[in-house]
């Protein structure tokens, strides 16, 4: 990948050790990378960074992956980002209640660094040129 096509990629998940490999893999594929801790964070980082793609976890305090997702999608500035989930269940269920907010896919932690990055390549392209 070019550097042109560097993305900003938030990463959303109340666990440091996600976000820290998170940030590794997506560095190594020359991304740039936000992390939020949880989903007033992220949504605020939102607002200020205008990411091309959004990693979020599912099991947050205060507000869950679902809602983040929902309010995401229901800005208009917003609604074409791309959220991918993370959890650590691999739900059927799970899954089809992250489609029903919104999200474009889903990651099943741990995910490795070839799962991460082929995420990005797949939703991140789409958004190219789009400000």
């Amino acid at each position: 990948m070019s550097a042109s096509s560097a993305l900003k990629v938030l990463v959303v998940d109340d666990s440091n050790t996600i976000r820290r490999s998170a940030e590794i893999f997506l560095k190594q594929g020359g991304h740039e990378v936000l992390l939020a801790d949880d989903g007033f964070d992220a949504l605020a980082k939102i607002n200020d960074y205008l990411p091309n793609l959004i990693f979020c976890d599912i099991l947050m305090p205060r507000l869950d992956g679902y809602q983040t997702c929902a309010i995401i999608k229901r800005n208009a500035r917003f609604s074409n980002i791309p959220v991918v989930m993370l959890s650590s269940k691999d739900g059927v269920f799970d899954k089809a209640r992250g489609r029903m907010v919104g999200s474009q896919d889903y990651l099943t932690k741990p995910f490795t660094k070839d799962q991460l990055l082929q995420a990005v390549q797949q939703f991140g392209a789409n958004i190219n040129g789009v400000s």
